[in-house]
């Protein structure tokens, strides 16, 4: 029944088959407790197949709760995570940290007391039914059971490895002082001092991959080194989506990365050198936040002012336009920084190494997608939107005052 009900097709026949599985199993009182086992074991195994195909925790997460039409089926679809991470046999990379961290951040632990009694310990938490419960269950195997397969992400450097991030040191009092720089810009009402933080939080962040690099190539006396880059998936959720996408490709773009965004299953990808990888997840993160703030207080704006305008191409437009104008004052500050540690730097081969890791970056882009297009930016409608657009970019804090 399991199995049947997981590769159902679409539409009313699969919902006919998960609520006749359901009623099985909520029927099943005399081997309720073998069929619980074989439910957790069943998402086990799902969970384990998508690891196979390419999927990671958050991945994971994030697709089920967008596609999801509430959050019962992703609460249950990190249990099937727990249950499959708490195994001996795990499928996950030993080595890779954001494996650990994700888990973390999903709260992906085994709650309930033992596998065969999973199924009332779920009903008796959500307070539902065992025929609510057994559905949700099915629901949550066939989710999973419909993804696709997706581009295996390469592995990070191990630890000791030539671009592997370097802990403690100067390295992470950069970090910490991007963050500080960034956190501050996310919470100050100033939008110039919002402008000048972020500014200088993009000049260390170029300064902190340029010492980077010089320290790799120092390390193995070549531009590139046998480590190579590596690669994160960053969640752009909607509204808006389209634009946000073009956010994280300026970052990525100014930050010596390369972003490909996956509309179909909701994210982008990133790839690039570890320490690069850091630096454009922080500043997309904080640019989205200042982004969303602003384009909140020119809508209110706009509308207190009386002037007639459709919301969502306001607001879309208005991002566009916010993207589009950090991309070139993102470009800008990383081109300053690199002339002046240019200037500043006693290594002549400063320029070689950073072709030389915008070339293995651009290479082992077209290794994983080798089949990317650009995207058909959708039509931008809105002039008021446009122009407060670039004036909030032109305003968000990039640096330190």
């Amino acid at each position: 029944m399991l199995g049947r009900v997981r590769y159902a097709a679409d539409g009313a026949p699969a919902e006919d088959a998960i609520e006749a599985g359901a009623s099985v199993l909520a029927a099943a009182a005399p081997g309720r407790e073998a069929v619980s086992a074989a439910v957790v074991a069943a998402g086990a195994a799902a969970v384990r197949q998508c690891w196979a195909g390419g999927w990671h925790p958050a991945d994971l997460e994030r697709i089920v709760r967008r596609d999801a039409a509430g959050g019962g089926l992703t609460a249950l679809v990190v249990d099937f995570i727990a249950a499959e991470a708490a195994r001996p046999s795990g499928n996950r990379p030993a080595h890779d940290p954001r494996w650990s961290e994700q888990l973390g951040r999903l709260g992906a632990e085994v709650w309930w007391e033992s596998d065969r009694g999973y199924l009332d310990a779920v009903a008796g938490r959500r307070r539902s039914s065992r025929f609510e419960t057994a559905y949700d269950v099915l629901a949550a195997l066939r989710a999973l059971a419909r993804l696709p397969r997706i581009t295996p992400l390469p592995a990070p450097p191990k630890a000791g490895a030539p671009h592997a991030p370097r802990p403690g040191g100067a390295a992470a009092r950069a970090l910490g002082r991007i963050r500080g720089l960034l956190a501050k810009a996310e919470a100050t009402d100033y939008a110039e001092e919002a402008e000048a933080l972020s500014a200088k939080a993009q000049e260390l962040m170029a300064r902190h991959s340029i010492d980077e690099a010089l320290l790799a190539g120092a390390d193995d006396g070549s531009a590139r080194g046998p480590g190579g880059p590596s690669a994160i998936r960053i969640g752009i959720e909607g509204p808006y989506e389209q634009a946000k996408a073009l956010l994280l490709d300026a970052v990525a773009a100014a930050n010596r990365c390369q972003a490909v965004w996956a509309a179909d299953v909701g994210f982008s990808t990133l790839v690039g050198f570890p320490p690069d990888l850091e630096a454009a997840e922080l500043l997309y993160t904080s640019l989205l936040l200042q982004a969303t703030a602003a384009m909140n207080r020119a809508g209110d704006d706009h509308h207190a002012a009386g002037r007639s305008r459709r919301t969502r191409d306001f607001r879309h437009t208005f991002l566009v336009a916010y993207a589009d104008r950090i991309r070139d004052r993102l470009a800008a500050a990383t081109a300053a920084a690199t002339a002046a540690a240019t200037a500043e730097s006693a290594a002549p081969g400063l320029l070689p190494v950073l072709a030389a890791r915008e070339l293995a970056v651009e290479e082992t882009t077209g290794a994983l997608f080798p089949d990317t297009a650009p995207v058909r930016l959708r039509g931008v409608r809105d002039a008021a939107g446009w122009h407060q657009g670039r004036s909030a970019a032109d305003r968000a804090r990039l640096g330190d005052t």
